[in-house]
């Protein structure tokens, strides 16, 4: 599969899932919870709508996963050799909160692995994309395009980024190890787009996530030189178990410190 011909048809349907969501934005719209009590939008299901739509019409023979959809059964989804793994709308609390730090996440993954991504940011019409042969590239409001790459060394401070709504005891204990730092807070994947431009050295999430969280902006973040890596060092994976959580990982730019070692005692 030429993953390359799938970038800008991926890129205007994650544009068009981001213009549903604008549409809902400006209103006065309601806020349901779902089962695990996190918030839900019609941003949400209008942007899931569209992007699932697109996407069987683009590649009817590749499965889709979906924050949004029922999680097809393991027996099922281990079968598959690649699949279209998608969140609609990845910070809907930043949504709620009206702040812009939110984004639209769809990413192909293949034997485990998220080979293409596109990340786009409704608010302020950036999309970020990682493609495997291509590289890493951010689209500006502009128009205009550049490729993008880690931060080659870490800085003093060290950049961090961490979670605007999930902040942990963990996260305090790793930054007291760590030194000299400047932690910035902002929600969903644009942590990892952040680290892929080199605007930040490390991002460590020690907390809870999903695998429709991170995939798109993983393979941003690789593509762009970077690594998302368990706490073992390896890279995180997909696909592989029967739930859809992630363990503990690190987004690294910089990569010319062990920030493994730095885990405190009993991580």
């Amino acid at each position: 599969m030429n993953y390359q011909e799938l970038i800008e048809p991926v890129v205007a349907l994650a544009i068009d899932g981001g213009d549903r969501i604008l549409e809902v934005y400006a209103t006065d719209f309601d806020v349901q919870s779902k089962a695990d009590e996190s918030p839900l939008t019609q941003a949400d299901l209008a942007s899931n709508e569209t992007i699932v739509a697109g996407l069987k019409s683009l590649t009817p023979d590749i499965p889709i996963i979906s924050e949004e959809d029922g999680l097809p059964s393991f027996a099922e989804r281990s079968q598959w050799k690649r699949y279209w793994l998608i969140d609609p709308l990845d910070g809907t609390k930043e949504f709620v909160n009206r702040n812009g730090e939110f984004t639209v996440n769809i990413a192909l993954i293949e034997d485990h692995r998220p080979l293409l991504g596109v990340v786009h940011v409704p608010v302020h019409n950036k999309t970020y994309i990682g493609c495997e042969g291509f590289g890493a590239e951010l689209r500006d409001a502009d128009g205009s395009s550049r490729r993008i790459h880690v931060s080659g060394a870490a800085s003093t401070p060290v950049r961090v980024v961490g979670s605007r709504s999930h902040r942990s005891a963990s996260l305090d204990a790793y930054l007291e190890n760590l030194g000299d730092y400047d932690l910035v807070s902002m929600g969903s994947s644009l942590k990892f787009c952040v680290i892929a431009e080199g605007g930040a050295d490390i991002y460590p999430r020690l907390g809870l996530t999903s695998e429709w969280d991170t995939a798109a902006a993983q393979a941003v973040v690789e593509q762009a030189g970077g690594s998302v890596v368990e706490l073992d060092g390896k890279a995180l994976s997909y696909n592989a178990k029967e739930d859809i959580l992630n363990p503990w990982f690190f987004v690294i730019g910089a990569a010319d410190r062990d920030w493994l070692a730095l885990l405190p005692d009993g991580e």
